[in-house]
């Protein structure tokens, strides 16, 4: 499936999904994945990362990815609401819990993993405080310093926050294993699991050989990075959920 620009897509009717072009974001990912799970037909539409992306402001108002247009709905950047809007699209395969304290649960810690000041946030925060560090800052990080309020104060404690999540979603993984389920929420796949899948990668990224393309050199040194105080919280129950859910239910990264 080859991308399609934003000038075209724009008149297209359906769905249509920006997604961040020869990089496998952790957002844009999730958003893909979560569409072909419910069987949801979508047009790609390339997005630069770290790019004005004109063409696409142009049409949505907006520079990142992913973004998603269904016919002449608004679009929708949100991790949020792109799962609401694929869930009511199609509501089966349910990715959301049916039971309201299952559902909080999903929620929460799909938070911590995607939102603001979350697991990516932090992680984004690290790779712009290693190029500071580094004296390696050009315009992408620029973008993102400004997009996550990088601060050297925020540089320094993002490792400690983001080790801390690392250890919520792993004693949340182990607790459930106690009960005898392979998922983050109840006995069945949830929007969670997607999620932490996806964005595993900025901690351990897949191999190249699990990639349909691959990953950039320079991206995967950024994501794998070596900081200890991250790595010693990367429990071997995360990344064997992450080969797992890839294996059983995802299709591997960067596949157009």
């Amino acid at each position: 499936m080859d991308y399609v620009e934003p000038k075209v897509a724009r008149n297209m009717p359906g769905m249509r999904l920006a997604l961040t072009m020869g990089v496998p974001g952790p957002w844009s990912e999730a958003a893909k994945e979560i569409f072909r799970i419910k069987g949801i037909d979508f047009v790609p539409v390339g997005q630069v990362g770290g790019n004005q992306n004109k063409d696409l402001v142009e049409w949505t108002g907006i520079r990142n990815a992913p973004i998603a247009v269904y016919n002449d709905e608004p679009p929708r950047e949100k991790w949020t609401d792109i799962l609401a809007l694929a869930e009511r699209i199609q509501p089966e395969p349910r990715l959301i819990p049916d039971d309201p304290a299952e559902r909080a649960l999903m929620y929460g810690l799909a938070h911590e993993i995607c939102g603001e000041n979350g697991f990516a946030w932090q992680r984004r925060l690290m790779m712009v405080h290693d190029a500071v560090k580094a004296g390696m800052m050009n315009d992408s990080f620029d973008v993102l310093a400004t997009d996550y309020g990088y601060s050297e104060a925020a540089g320094d404690a993002a490792p400690k926050k983001t080790a801390a999540i690392l250890r919520l979603l792993a004693t949340q993984l182990h607790e459930q294993k106690t009960k005898g389920s392979d998922f983050f929420i109840g006995t069945s796949l949830t929007a969670l699991d997607v999620y932490w899948a996806c964005f595993c990668a900025l901690v351990r990224p897949l191999g190249d050989d699990k990639c349909v393309q691959p990953m950039p050199d320079y991206l995967r040194r950024m994501y794998e990075g070596h900081d200890d105080t991250v790595n010693s919280a990367v429990d071997p129950i995360l990344v064997a959920h992450r080969d797992r859910i890839y294996a059983e239910y995802l299709t591997l990264p960067l596949d157009f």
